[in-house]
């Protein structure tokens, strides 16, 4: 996804992450869950016990961190090329979902005093199962969670009209992290609902609204099925251009 945005020369500026530690994962998952699964004892979020996999959920979760960081810092936006985050909850994955980066940023965050409040919009086209369980076991009251599951395309209108106030709604948030769900297609396998110039216009929104309310966006990619693969790319490729054309044209 990265190789396409540098091809099709979107400026972007692309920062090394750093991993999290089995310590920052541990503060939105039981600790016997985390080792167990990157000592690959207990099963990941694809339901196997692959070190490959292991050893990579450091790096996604600290990719997102990492890029929650920059958008504090520079008080606009930043990316975390990544998936596979909302389905992990205190204890268990599933659905290509390990360890829930977003919950372990954002409890890592106010661990740090760096936040204190937090927005979640997650638009992937699936409910945010496993956020919900561990902002409920932590009885977490600073986080605005907003996720939803929508039927059909009948829904479309009523989802880009009512997004705008949903994204003032995390007024008073410190940040917003932002789940650009390329399975809210209307021709995904597993979706979905809009099409390609409504999720353009989903994007446009999210992203114009924040800098207007001025809170910083980290956003990644999360869901998206369609086969060739080319079809997700050039959804994340448009979701990349409304993040330029809002924060630096």
């Amino acid at each position: 996804m990265v190789a396409d945005w540098i091809e099709q020369g979107l400026p972007i500026r692309v920062v090394e992450p750093e991993p999290v530690s089995r310590e920052q994962i541990a503060l939105a998952h039981e600790r016997s869950y985390v080792d167990g699964v990157l000592d690959c004892v207990l099963p990941n979020g694809f339901r196997g016990r692959q070190k490959d996999v292991a050893d990579s959920l450091p790096w996604t979760s600290g990719s997102y961190l990492s890029a929650a960081r920059c958008a504090l810092n520079n008080g606009l936006v930043a990316c975390s090329p990544t998936s596979g985050f909302h389905h992990a909850g205190p204890e268990s994955g599933y659905g290509y979902c390990t360890f829930n980066g977003l919950m372990v940023a954002a409890l890592a965050l106010k661990a740090e005093a760096k936040v204190s409040r937090i927005g979640i919009l997650d638009c992937d086209e699936h409910y945010g199962d496993g956020t919900a369980g561990i902002i409920d076991k932590l009885g977490i009251d600073w986080i605005r969670h907003v996720s939803e599951e929508y039927e059909d395309a009948s829904a479309a209108k009523r989802f880009l009209d009512t997004l705008p106030a949903v994204v003032r709604g995390c007024v008073g948030c410190d940040l917003l992290m932002y789940q650009a769900g390329a399975d809210q297609h209307i021709d995904d396998p597993l979706g979905g609902f809009l099409t390609t110039a409504e999720l353009a216009e989903r994007d446009r929104i999210v992203f114009s609204v924040a800098k207007e309310i001025g809170i910083p966006v980290v956003w990644n990619l999360a869901g998206g099925y369609q086969q060739p693969l080319a079809r997700v790319l050039e959804i994340h490729r448009n979701t990349m251009a409304a993040c330029v054309l809002v924060f630096v044209n």
